[in-house]
C-alpha cells in the first residue's frame, strides 16, 4: 500500500522533471572549463585572467572550486555560450554563488547574459546585454546588488536598494522572473527583494501625469498662517546685537597717540531679542496645499511581457577588481526554481565549513606569530647580553 502511495508523486517529479529545463549549469569541477569559456581580446584594455581554485579556505576542495580572479587592478572578461532559449510563459532563473575571500574593497561580482549577437572575443563594458545581475562593492559607499534589464535598447535599473554580503564566506544570488512580470531576489536562499517589474523598474513611463491646461487658481490661499493684525512689536524691543564689554579696561601699555583711541571690545548683548515678528494666527482662508489634478497619460501604454527575454544564449564575467581573489560558482540557468532551491540550501554547510577551516588558519597562524615573536624577543635578549659582557671585559682591561 506504501509503494502505491508514492506513485502519484512520483509521477508528479517524473512530470516535472521533464517539463522543466536546464540550460546552463556549470560548477568548475576540472580544468574543461576552459575549453567553453573565452577571454575578450577586446583592444586597449589588458585583461585579468581566472585560474581554478576553492581558494584558501572552504568546506570540500573538490566541490568548491570555482574561478577565481588572480590578479590585481584589472578588467575581467570571459563568456560562455549555450544552446539559445527564451523564457517565453515560463520561469527564468539565474543563479550563483561568490566568494570574496580576499576581503574585497572595490570590484564587481555580477554576471551578465546575452543574446547570440555577442562577439565573445570582442566582449567589453558597452557590449549589449539582457541581464545584469549581482554583488558590486566599492567602498562603504557602495554595497548593492545591480539587477538590471535591458528594454528597447536602453538599460533600466531597479529603483530598490539592494544590500549585497560583504565578507569573506561563500553566497548564492539568485534572480527568479516569472511570466507574470514579478521578480523575486535571494540571497542564500533568503528572499531581500520582490515585486512588480513594472513597479520597480523605468520600462514604461508613468500610467498618470499632471494635466498641463491645469494651474493654481490665483484666489487659492496655501498659507496655513497668518501674522495678527492686532499684535505690536513692545517699545523696549530694539536693542543693538552687540554691545561694548563692560568689564573690559584699557592695556596700561596703551598709547593713545600711537595705538588710537582705545574702544573695549564687543560682546553678544544679552537683552538682544532679535527681529520681532508679530504672532501668527490661523489663517481663516487656508485650503490646504494645492494638488495638481492628474490625468491618464496618453503615452502610456501596458507591455505584459516586460519578463520576456527573446532570445539567451550568452554569459559572461565583464568585472573591474582593485583586490583579485573572488571566486564564482555554482553558476544555473533554468526554469525550475525548486531546483535552484534545493542547490542554494547547500550554501549553509558550505559557509560553517569555510568558517572552521579560516579559524583553524588563524588560529595556526597566531601561533606562528607568536612564536616568531618570542623567537625575536629571546634574540634581543641575547644581543644585550652580548653587549653587556663585552662592555665588561673593556672594564677589565682598563
Amino acid at each position: 500500500m506504501a509503494k502505491k502511495g508514492l506513485l502519484p508523486v512520483l509521477i508528479v517529479i517524473l512530470i516535472k522533471c521533464a517539463i522543466c529545463t536546464v540550460f546552463l549549469e556549470e560548477k568548475f569541477v576540472d580544468d574543461a572549463w576552459k575549453n567553453s569559456w573565452v577571454y575578450s581580446k577586446h583592444p586597449g584594455k589588458e585583461f585579468g585572467k581566472f585560474v581554478l581554485s576553492a581558494g584558501s579556505f572552504y568546506n570540500d576542495q573538490d566541490v568548491d572550486r570555482g574561478i577565481q580572479t588572480s590578479q590585481d587592478a584589472k578588467f575581467y572578461a570571459i563568456s560562455r555560450k549555450f544552446s539559445p532559449f527564451s523564457n517565453e510563459n515560463k520561469p527564468l532563473v539565474v543563479q550563483f554563488s561568490v566568494k570574496h575571500e580576499q576581503n574585497i574593497d572595490c570590484g564587481g561580482g555580477y554576471v551578465k547574459l546575452f543574446d547570440c549577437s555577442l562577439d565573445q572575443t570582442d566582449m567589453h563594458g558597452e557590449s549589449p546585454y539582457e541581464i545584469m545581475f549581482g554583488p558590486d562593492i566599492c567602498g562603504p559607499g557602495t554595497k548593492k546588488v545591480h539587477v538590471i534589464f535591458s528594454y528597447k535598447g536602453k538599460n533600466h535599473l531597479i529603483n530598490k536598494d539592494i544590500r549585497c554580503k560583504d565578507d569573506i564566506y561563500t553566497h548564492f544570488y539568485t534572480l527568479i522572473v516569472k511570466p507574470d512580470n514579478t521578480y523575486e531576489v535571494l540571497i542564500d536562499n533568503e528572499s531581500v527583494q520582490s515585486g512588480n517589474l513594472e513597479d520597480d523598474w523605468d520600462f514604461l513611463p508613468p500610467k498618470k501625469i499632471k494635466d498641463p491646461s491645469a494651474k493654481k487658481p490665483e484666489d487659492w490661499d496655501d498659507k496655513a498662517t497668518i501674522p495678527d493684525p492686532d499684535d505690536t512689536k513692545p517699545e523696549d524691543w530694539d536693542k543693538p546685537q552687540h554691545i561694548p564689554d563692560p568689564d573690559a579696561t584699557k592695556p596700561e601699555d596703551w598709547d593713545d597717540e600711537m595705538d588710537g583711541e582705545w574702544e573695549p571690545p564687543m560682546v553678544d548683548n544679552p537683552e538682544y531679542k532679535g527681529e520681532w515678528q508679530p504672532k501668527q494666527l490661523d489663517n481663516p482662508n487656508y485650503k490646504g496645499p494645492w494638488q495638481h489634478p492628474e490625468i491618464d497619460n496618453p503615452e502610456y501604454s501596458p507591455d505584459s511581457n516586460l519578463y520576456l527575454r527573446k532570445e539567451i544564449c550568452t554569459i559572461g564575467f565583464d568585472l573591474w577588481q582593485v583586490k583579485s581573489g573572488t571566486i564564482f560558482d555554482n553558476i544555473l540557468i533554468t526554469d525550475d526554481i525548486e531546483m535552484a532551491t534545493e542547490i542554494a540550501a547547500n550554501v549553509k554547510n558550505t559557509q560553517a565549513g569555510e568558517r572552521k577551516m579560516k579559524e583553524k588558519l588563524d588560529e595556526e597562524q597566531r601561533k606562528k606569530d607568536e612564536n616568531e615573536q618570542k623567537s625575536s624577543d629571546s634574540e634581543d635578549d641575547d644581543d644585550k647580553e652580548e653587549i653587556s659582557e663585552d662592555n665588561g671585559n673593556d672594564h677589565d682591561e682598563l
